[in-house]
């Protein structure tokens, strides 16, 4: 099991939270530590997941979730277990800043009503990935005060993104399996029919069968 599906089943599953993306990421600047600050925990990796609260997948392109939010979570060295850290509802997030739109590039920071990030992504990929789950999140389920996209590629806020395919996948799977039921049922509607044809046929046949014996 990869460390997202690990995050994905230990810190959002049990709370009936869906993880929808997630990005391994590190500080392009160091955070300042306070001078009294002591007993530090070690080396740790940084993920920052996007997730929202369980909803069915055959509602997946038309429903809103109750919630949906940002959490960072981390994972300390030496351990296989990761710990839920800051959250934010995704309405806190204010502003996503994709530094460069005109290259591939792992930098990014993300601007909140009271916090403020810059980060850098394991990859370029990986931070691409995140952004068009980001993106088409916030357009589906935010209706006021979406936050701004700024210095992001076209292909991030186009249409062709991984979770449109994904929610065109799970539509035309739900649509497949209908389709399947309904020619079942029409299959089940014609055995019936057959089957009572049968039954009359038989029930008919016997009492003329009755009645020839008592002639």
């Amino acid at each position: 099991m990869n460390a997202k599906s690990a995050i994905s089943k230990e810190i959002f599953a049990p709370h009936d939270e869906r993880m929808l993306g997630a990005v391994q990421v590190k500080r392009r600047t160091k955070k300042k530590i306070p001078f009294l600050a002591t007993g530090g925990q070690g080396e740790y990796l940084t993920y920052i997941c996007l997730s929202a609260i369980c909803f069915s997948i055959y509602s997946v392109t038309n429903k809103k979730p109750a919630q949906a939010s940002i959490t960072k979570v981390k994972q300390f060295e030496g351990s296989t277990s990761f710990v839920r850290r800051t959250q934010w509802m995704l309405e806190q997030l204010r502003q996503v800043n994709g530094i460069d739109p005109n290259r591939d590039s792992p930098e990014f920071d993300l601007l909140f009503e009271n916090a403020f990030d810059q980060w850098v992504a394991n990859t370029a990929s990986e931070k691409c990935t995140f952004f068009q789950v980001l993106h088409h999140t916030c357009q589906r389920y935010l209706t006021d005060k979406k936050p701004e996209f700024i210095n992001c590629q076209s292909k991030i806020m186009g249409g062709n993104s991984i979770l449109h395919s994904a929610a065109d996948s799970v539509t035309s799977a739900v649509q497949k399996a209908s389709q399947a039921l309904n020619e079942r049922g029409e299959r089940l509607g014609r055995a019936e029919e057959k089957t009572e044809e049968l039954k009359n046929s038989a029930q008919q046949f016997a009492e003329t069968a009755h009645k020839v014996r008592f002639q």
